[in-house]
């Protein structure tokens, strides 16, 4: 199997992506995601910054991918979408249909983000007519229904034709909305947000009435409140079939994480104990912020 580091789903500077990803690329990641997903508005870095990016990943021998905004609302976004998928030298992981269409349109194989809502493989075998070279597993999805999907790709010898990832560790992505939370815990409106998001570099968190971690509140997108830790599984997703393990970046300690990911790759992942600060429900087919003890039994 080979690690991933997916997209930057928050807003930070400039300076510190470009940081971020010198660090990224002399790490043992061997597929790079770039480019903003959640928000048009975080302008810090324009598409020919992300291609320089991916043109300087694809020199360290690392696989550099173009990830396009995942809600689409306005015709400039539907422009910039155009350019990412008509950049002509690197893979594209579509995040929403409009990208899907085009890139089909062109006869560009394409990858599909885990916010595709691929439920079954019927869906899967469609995409795969279009031109889908990879799947990411949307992060609700089980074990089970992955094992189900797999199985009928087998029978229908279309295995072979396309890769699978999955979403193994940070802040799961739930939701995505017209309205922007962060703005509005700002008593701001969308249009004239401030950009407040680059002052929370993990995002906002929201707390039960309990005081426990319920969400966190990123512009537009509401993710969950702990972090989706897969480390577990890995042996269990070697044996399903899985190709690549995504992790997606956190504001501290995800290059100490990752280096986690590629021990346990190489000497397996039993007896690995979860922190309560964790969960791995969904993979379980449980409520998400379940944390499962199965892998200890």
């Amino acid at each position: 199997m080979k690690l991933s580091l997916g997209p930057i789903l928050y807003f930070w500077e400039k300076q510190r992506v470009l940081d971020f990803y010198q660090q990224a690329m002399a790490s043992p990641v061997d597929v790079i995601y770039l480019g903003e997903t959640v928000c048009s508005k975080r302008r810090e870095l324009s598409l020919s910054d992300w291609v320089d990016i991916a043109c300087q990943v694809k020199a360290y021998g690392k696989e550099a991918v173009l990830s396009t905004l995942t809600l689409l609302a306005a015709e400039s976004e539907i422009k910039t979408l155009k350019k990412y998928c008509d950049n002509g030298e690197f893979s594209v992981e579509a995040n929403d249909l409009a990208a899907v269409q085009l890139l089909s349109e062109k006869g560009i194989p394409f990858i599909a983000g885990p916010a595709i809502n691929v439920y079954n493989f019927k869906t899967l075998q469609f995409l795969i007519k279009k031109g889908l070279q990879r799947w990411v597993m949307p992060v609700e999805l089980s074990k089970g229904n992955l094992v189900d999907i797999l199985g009928d790709a087998e029978e229908d010898k279309s295995r072979s034709s396309f890769e699978v990832e999955v979403f193994s560790f940070g802040k799961i992505p739930l939701a995505y909305s017209a309205r922007c939370f962060t703005a509005r815990y700002y008593d701001l409106p969308k249009d004239n947000c401030q950009l407040k998001c680059i002052h929370h570099e993990g995002g906002l968190e929201v707390l039960s009435q309990e005081d426990e971690d319920l969400f966190t509140l990123n512009g537009i997108q509401t993710m969950s409140g702990r972090l989706y830790n897969l480390e577990s599984e890995l042996a269990a997703m070697q044996d399903i079939g899985v190709d690549i393990i995504r992790i997606s970046p956190e504001p501290t300690g995800i290059f100490e994480q990752i280096s986690t990911f590629e021990q346990a790759m190489a000497n397996g992942s039993k007896n690995i104990s979860l922190s309560d600060a964790d969960c791995n429900g969904y993979w379980f087919g449980k409520p998400g912020r379940n944390i499962s003890r199965e892998e200890l039994s």
